[in-house]
């Protein structure tokens, strides 16, 4: 006779935590521990001051969090607001697809073929792709990173067990707030009021995080969610700030009211991870002067100059390879 449900959910609670507990105590053993989880973070006071004085006069709202790993530090703006996602959605996505992979529910490499239901809107890659096309999970999954391609994140999303599938995984994880809404069943005021996806500041950064430090997902999926995002083709923003010699991991956002990025950077002083998001912004123009996609850049620049000091810029000719959608 099974346990009553009270009995299972404080096993399964007791498991999540034994889980965690070996996570974390591989991940210390490599030399991946995140200060938080050993320490209580200390608020970068001077930063935050230079951030809010950039964000200051933005014709809309902006969350910033940044945390920087190696001093364990961290500066926060409205960091646990509610935010449109945007693109940034792709990364929960991401991680539920690679943990169904490393489960040995899903082969990476085998197969799947396109069908016409699968398209979405003009211009995307995937949609173009002729019915029967084969393509493997792997290279859909760079498609919605690199590429952002919205066809094959929603065949990833369907391949990653669903909106609500993906959306249990952070539930069960902690991440109170971010949540996939586009095609999930009783989430629609949710989508209606944030689109594809909605996050945090904070949590996104906690989620990008497992990228460098495993805390959610086993060491390999963290390495392939570090692979996978480090190959981004639109870095004319906040990526657009960090010298392209360094390595950095990102992901980018964006509809017509709201601009987002997500960057885990390998700085010389040490790694760092910044997330920048607006919403309600006045401006919803897809050019490169746009005001959220000018405080992308602005926040970036003023977090690598505060770490790295003022050297490094973009060279002004570099205006010529913009990409614009």
């Amino acid at each position: 006779m099974p346990p009553p449900p009270e009995d299972r959910d404080v096993r399964n609670e007791g498991r999540a935590r034994s889980r965690r507990g070996v996570l974390l105590a591989i991940a210390a053993a490599c030399g991946f521990a995140r200060p938080s989880l050993a320490a209580e973070l200390k608020t970068d006071a001077a930063l935050e001051r230079e951030l809010r004085s950039i964000v200051a006069g933005f014709h809309g709202r902006a969350g910033v969090y940044v945390r920087n790993v190696a001093k364990g530090t961290e500066a926060a703006l409205d960091a646990d607001e509610t935010f449109p996602t945007a693109s940034l959605v792709k990364v929960p996505i991401l991680v539920a697809l690679l943990t169904k992979v490393d489960r040995g529910e899903l082969d990476y490499a085998d197969d799947v073929v396109k069908t016409s239901t699968r398209d979405y809107g003009d211009g995307e890659i995937v949609s173009n792709l002729k019915d029967g096309t084969k393509i493997s999970p792997a290279k859909l999954a760079w498609l919605m990173e690199a590429l952002s391609d919205n066809s094959a994140a929603l065949w990833c999303q369907e391949l990653a067990g669903g909106g609500a599938g993906i959306n249990a995984w952070l539930e069960g994880h902690g991440f109170a707030k971010t949540r996939v809404n586009s095609r999930t069943s009783g989430r629609e005021a949710d989508a209606a009021a944030f689109g594809w996806g909605q996050t945090t500041p904070r949590e996104m950064a906690e989620l990008m995080l497992e990228a460098s430090s495993p805390v959610h997902v086993t060491p390999a999926v963290s390495e392939e969610m570090l692979r996978v995002l480090s190959k981004s083709y639109w870095d004319g923003e906040a990526l657009s700030q960090i010298p392209p010699t360094i390595h950095v991991a990102s992901k980018q956002g964006a509809v017509d009211h709201s601009r987002s990025e997500i960057l885990l950077v390998e700085a010389p002083s040490g790694r760092y991870v910044l997330s920048v998001f607006t919403k309600d912004q006045a401006d919803a123009r897809y050019v490169r002067d746009n005001e959220g996609y000018e405080l992308l850049r602005r926040v970036s620049r003023a977090v690598w100059d505060h770490y790295e000091g003022p050297g490094w810029k973009p060279r002004p000719e570099s205006l010529r390879f913009y990409k614009k959608d």
